[in-house]
């Protein structure tokens, strides 16, 4: 069997699965947030009663991370509602904020989902893990099946520990050859996005394998599994061949996971990575993809580096070894929002390599960016108007005159923005007719030191 296969069989206590088979499966782990987290308590009130119990309080994270720093009374009040149905029912693990002016007063709470489910431990090889978020598939970096679900679902999950899952098909995806030091796992995704479209894997599972995987840190592979879903992925797997080892409360050995020799795949890709160089996806879709360099031409009026796919610590290192590369100053707004308040230690504590001792934070306040702003998901996912980096409107800057029949026409142009998030579909920042290039953290820092969607190796070489 591959991989997702293996797990899926474990999960509902059969021998042997094929894709298409539909089986129940025990959960191991259900996340919500406050997005999703109302809707699915709501569906579990009104099904199971309201005084019902969830199947397991333990096995249960609510994590506030999307609309946190706003003062919209809407959202505030989704964070109410998820707060109080954890006290309700004794929940273990909700990660919760209460003080929105300083971020750090509130030791319980993380910020981005995603980011915080590994960093808590509840990302564990062989085990399943459904989130009310299509970007949940990020944890199959650790060898996890790990998918969104809607909140009806999330609901029935709530009550019952369980769901009615299609076994889907796996697509394999073979990375080989040494990583080019300008190149980072956000590149890898968009090439494979741009190759496969982002209908290529609906309902299937991606599995990625090969030197260069082996080669990645866990961050990068969060990166690379966290974008599966912009291909329709079902979810996104990376084996973990070796005894990996939770360290929480107490240390719980797991065994390797990784598909068997014999198992069938749908299809197989491969791609030599030491050939590839820097990409971007274009508006408005992460398979719009073109090289960084054909898009040197194109004016950019921000920056924004951030989200559970950009926002991590080693994606602000990434960031921080363009800007000490260059020794310039940003030309636009360069927005920095940490995933989590771990990710947002490490910019201001943790050295750079080979700035002799200098963070993150000091090199980004040395080029001008923006203070790193409050962990959260903020402008990803657009919200309130008063969310940080949000695009609301067009900026003066982008100031265009065109001549019709001879007289001269003048209009504004809307804000084109560089960004290492997950989306670029009308509207995901905000503005509806806001253009999103989405890259890697090397290509949005590089655009930020030109204003200019540009290729990361004219600082890096």
């Amino acid at each position: 069997m591959t991989l997702t296969e293996k797990i899926l069989a474990k999960a509902s206590e059969k021998a042997q699965l094929s894709p298409g088979d539909n089986v129940w499966v025990n959960v191991d782990v259900f996340m919500t947030h406050d997005v999703c987290g109302p809707g699915s308590i709501g569906v579990f009130k009104r099904e199971f009663g309201e005084d019902a119990k969830v199947w397991d309080r333990e096995k249960v994270v609510m994590i506030p991370d999307h609309y946190i720093f706003t003062n919209d009374e809407r959202a505030n009040r989704n964070v109410d509602i998820i707060r109080d149905f954890c006290h309700e029912q004794n929940i273990k693990y909700f990660y919760d904020i209460t003080d929105r002016s300083n971020f750090k007063a509130n030791p319980d709470y993380k910020g981005v989902c995603h980011v915080a489910l590994a960093q808590e431990g509840h990302c564990r090889p062989g085990e399943v893990l459904l989130g009310t978020d299509s970007h949940t598939c990020t944890a199959g970096a650790f060898g996890q099946f790990a998918t969104g679900i809607g909140t009806t679902d999330g609901g029935f999950v709530l009550g019952t520990g369980k769901l009615l899952l299609k076994v889907p098909p796996t697509l394999r995806f073979v990375l080989d050859g040494e990583m080019p030091n300008y190149l980072l796992s956000k590149d890898l995704i968009l090439q494979i996005i741009g190759e496969i479209t982002v209908a290529g894997a609906t309902y299937k599972s991606m599995e990625f394998v090969g030197t260069t995987i082996e080669s990645l840190n866990m961050e990068e592979r969060m990166t690379l599994c966290n974008m599966a879903v912009e291909a329709g992925g079902k979810n996104a797997l990376v084996s973990m061949l070796f005894p990996f080892l939770l360290q929480d409360k107490t240390s719980v050995p797991y065994e390797p996971v990784y598909s068997d020799q014999q198992a069938s795949f749908l299809s197989e890709y491969r791609f030599d990575v030491s050939k590839l160089e820097p990409v971007v996806a274009k508006p408005h879709s992460p398979d719009n993809r073109a090289l960084a360099r054909e898009c040197k031409d194109v004016k950019i009026d921000r920056v924004y580096i951030g989200s559970c796919t950009g926002g991590k610590t080693e994606d602000f290192m990434a960031a921080a070894k363009v800007f000490l590369a260059s020794g310039k100053k940003v030309k636009v707004p360069t927005y920095l929002v940490p995933a989590t308040q771990k990710v947002w230690m490490d910019v201001y504590s943790l050295p750079v390599p080979g700035s002799g001792g200098k963070t993150c934070s000091q090199i980004f306040e040395e080029a001008g960016c923006d203070t790193p702003a409050s962990p959260s998901c903020a402008a990803c996912l657009g919200g309130p108007k008063d969310t940080y980096a949000r695009m609301n409107e067009p900026q003066a800057s982008s100031l265009l005159s065109i001549k019709v029949c001879g007289c001269e026409y003048y209009g504004l142009l809307v804000q084109v923005c560089v960004s290492t998030t997950n989306r670029n579909f009308p509207g995901r920042m905000g503005h509806k007719e806001g253009q999103v290039y989405l890259a890697s953290p090397y290509t949005a820092a590089a655009s930020a030191l030109t204003g200019y969607v540009t290729d990361p190796r004219e600082f890096l070489q």
